[in-house]
């Protein structure tokens, strides 16, 4: 597959001196020490091949934002080198390129002549431009008088009128409506199985999870993990427990089933053993049938004595996506002054009212509603199992209905 991005060896550094002569010095090629500097990101290399789709993902201050304003062009890289085979289009802040006093029609023809397109294409596109954006009369209205969710329609509708090799969205549409982010994302999707790569940053990690192929996470400047969505976005929800907890630890295997385990925790108190099984023969389930009597088995075994010990558990699909969850904070059965070596057996029972497909169960060992107060332990796709449907006629989803269809002729 053809590369449409080529990043290697990337660094940003903001050096402060000690005057602006010393400053314009350096300019002008004179070696002039700064008094301090900042690395915004270092040493950063990837690829971006055609039609993939890559999420940026980290805490604020990663070095995110600075990474695509020189990917765009509009910040000069310190150290390394962009490549870019292609159109790239970009939306990295609202309003960039936007002149308050024009309307956005005017707009329009403004920024999007900065873009590189000219008059006479941005003529022929606004009106597809406008009805994208559906702001009504306001696209002949100055766009100081917008709401930050009006620029970001005009912003994203300019930036898609046409299909680009390379789109890059940062947060962006976060501001925006419900129905205008499902709206963009149908788009960007469209772009995608046309050829388009897609760069996201973005704190939705449902999103990632549902768009992407690939998440590079960045930590302080510097990629920490390149991967599959589902083994990075796991590692960097531990990453962020672990700076909540100083003595937690972080483990990552592949297991033989392809799923990725990652376990964090302080393991005062650790999963000894979880498995599903039959509720009416108690035998292991790996595949289980619509509709079917299950439970799910965990013991958890104190190391130490622990004051009060909530136990979590989460359902995921094969994507990622939470299809349940709940603990036991919020059932009420919130277990206290745990013992050193005590163990705790938990059983948790229910009806297979799932679709066809792949799912995963993570439990989470805490002391209250939240793993980032004490994470003992939290364990993604700790068990795995299939569902099949042998019993009812076909449907779609992640979920089965006990639905019928009535039906009259008259």
């Amino acid at each position: 597959m053809t590369s449409v991005l080529s990043v290697a060896g990337i660094g940003k550094c903001y050096s402060t001196y000690r005057s602006n002569l010393q400053r314009f010095a350096n300019w002008f090629g004179a070696r002039v020490a700064p008094s301090s500097e900042f690395w915004a990101n270092r040493n950063i290399s990837f690829e971006v091949k055609s039609g993939e789709a890559l999420a940026l993902i980290g805490q604020n201050g990663a070095g995110k934002s600075t990474l695509l304003k020189i990917i765009t062009g509009t910040v000069r890289p310190t150290t390394g080198i962009i490549g870019v085979r292609g159109h790239v289009s970009a939306i990295l802040e609202l309003g960039l390129g936007f002149n308050a006093e024009f309307t956005g029609r005017q707009n329009i023809l403004h920024a999007g002549g900065l873009m590189g397109m000219s008059q006479q294409e941005l003529t022929s596109l606004m009106p597809e431009i406008e009805a994208f954006a559906e702001i009504g009369d306001f696209f002949d209205q100055p766009i100081r008088v917008y709401s930050s969710g009006m620029q970001a329609r005009l912003a994203f509708a300019l930036a898609t009128a046409k299909r680009p090799e390379v789109l890059i969205v940062d947060e962006v549409l976060s501001v925006g409506d419900s129905y205008f982010q499902h709206k963009s994302f149908d788009r960007i999707r469209h772009f995608k199985n046309q050829g388009t790569s897609i760069i996201l940053v973005t704190h939705n990690l449902a999103d990632v999870r549902a768009l992407c192929d690939r998440v590079i996470l960045l930590d302080r400047g510097v990629v920490m993990k390149d991967g599959s969505p589902e083994e990075v976005v796991d590692f960097y929800n531990a990453m962020i427990a672990d700076r909540e907890n100083a003595n937690l630890k972080v483990e990552q295997k592949r297991q033989g089933n392809g799923w990725v385990v990652t376990r964090s925790g302080t393991y005062e108190i650790s999963v000894g053993e979880i498995v599903l099984v039959s509720a009416d023969t108690e035998e292991l389930v790996a595949t289980a049938r619509v509709n079917q009597k299950l439970k799910l088995r965990l013991k958890a075994c104190a190391s130490e004595d622990i004051p009060r010990l909530v136990l979590g558990l989460m359902l995921r699909d094969r994507a990622g996506h939470v299809v349940w969850g709940s603990n036991t904070w919020h059932t009420k059965q919130i277990l206290k002054n745990i013992k050193g070596g005590e163990v705790i057996e938990y059983t948790f029972q229910f009806t297979c009212t799932l679709g066809p497909g792949s799912y995963s169960f993570t439990p989470s060992l805490s002391s209250s509603d939240t793993h980032l107060d004490d994470n003992y332990e939290w364990r993604d796709n700790a068990v795995v199992f299939d569902v099949v449907n042998v019993d009812y006629p076909f449907f779609l989803g992640s979920a089965w209905m006990d639905a019928t269809i009535k039906i009259g002729r008259r």
